[in-house]
């Protein structure tokens, strides 16, 4: 006979308990690749054999001021969103979007080709293709 009883179903009861540990460590990521949760841009990243491919979701920002480098295995992307113009003598009362500069560093894997890098901007989403190194990508192995 166990000492420890849940008045009810288990499941319900260990969806509660994780919603009260995360919230006593304000909702960290749930892995250790997540950022924090205000960070600006959000990424998608994801690869294909051919290509690492960075998606970042920065509307509002001007393309001139975005600014994408590659340097010792990691990917910069910085830049600045400047706040909109509002009706003269209009008082903010809530400000729920970020504006100021902005900085993402992205750890890139050893196959990453630092030589082969294109970005593009359009519709508030700057995508970035990174190639691979030729010799990481797979092959065939014929048997003899």
């Amino acid at each position: 006979m166990s000492d420890f009883y849940f008045g009810g179903d288990v499941f319900s009861e260990l969806d509660r308990m994780q919603r009260q540990v995360s919230s006593l460590f304000g909702n960290l990521p749930s892995s250790m690749r997540s950022s924090r949760a205000d960070a600006f841009p959000r990424l998608n990243i994801g690869s294909t054999d051919d290509a690492i491919h960075i998606v970042a979701f920065a509307p509002g920002v001007e393309p001139a001021s975005l600014e994408v480098t590659v340097d010792k295995g990691t990917l910069t992307i910085s830049g600045e969103r400047r706040a909109q113009a509002t009706a003269e003598g209009a008082r903010t009362y809530a400000k729920e979007r970020f504006t100021g500069s902005f900085r993402r560093v992205i750890e890139l894997p050893q196959n990453a080709d630092a030589d082969k890098v294109e970005a593009r901007y359009e519709n508030g989403t700057l995508s970035i293709t990174i190639g691979k190194r030729e010799a990481s990508k797979p092959r065939a192995i014929t048997i003899q």
